[in-house]
């Protein structure tokens, strides 16, 4: 379970220097944010920033910011980067519903959803990160040749992930119901700490990139 509670959380995140203050006031102007014209990608719900840290440390013309609800989980990214400071990495604490208020058409090159909230009861199925309703608001955001990469050992979510890509236009160009069996997806892949607990559990990963 994410711990949601820690004393003091959310003043360090409002005084951190890599957490961006009023998003908002940022759409259409991100590039200057990092002071260059790298392309833009976004991990929404990213937990405590490994995976969104290691890749900013391994590509570093590219710009990544990561989106996280829970002020107590952002807190441990931020103090990743104390320790391990990245200039092309920036953070924002807020829901994933926000998106299309922080980031202008066609602003956004690539998106990462990894081990996103299941919402498991059906009367929530809008709230989940890959549903028809959020890829809508990724499309509105999202180049033209844009990608979205989803990882989660949730079968139940990803077979859902997986039938709403027609109805909200989009096509898979990877689909995998056991990431770690295929050698090749694997070249280049960084695990999340929930990607290192299940595979180590034994679960299968399932991952898709997907575009329109």
């Amino acid at each position: 379970m994410r711990l949601r509670n820690i004393t003091g959380s959310r003043e360090v995140i409002a005084d951190s220097i890599y957490v961006v203050q009023e998003p908002q006031e940022k759409k259409g102007r991100w590039k200057e944010v990092f002071g260059n014209d790298h392309p833009v990608r976004i991990e929404i719900g990213m937990g405590k920033g490994k995976f969104l840290h290691t890749l900013a440390k391994e590509n570093p013309d590219i710009n990544y910011i990561g989106i996280e609800k829970y002020s107590s989980v952002l807190l441990r990214a931020i103090q990743k980067m104390e320790e391990d400071e990245l200039s092309n990495l920036k953070f924002i604490r807020m829901d994933a519903e926000e998106i299309t208020d922080v980031f202008a058409t066609g602003e956004v090159d690539r998106i990462y959803l990894n081990f996103s909230d299941p919402w498991p009861k059906d009367r929530h199925a809008k709230r989940r990160l890959p549903s028809r309703q959020f890829l809508k608001r990724y499309d509105e955001t999202l180049k033209k040749d844009g990608r979205i990469e989803f990882k989660t050992d949730n079968r139940d979510l990803f077979d859902f992930a997986v039938e709403e890509l027609p109805e909200a236009g989009f096509c898979a160009e990877v689909l995998t119901y056991d990431l770690h069996a295929d050698k090749k997806l694997m070249e280049g892949n960084i695990m999340t700490e929930y990607e290192e607990k299940f595979s180590a559990a034994g679960n299968p990963i399932c991952k898709y990139i997907i575009y329109r």
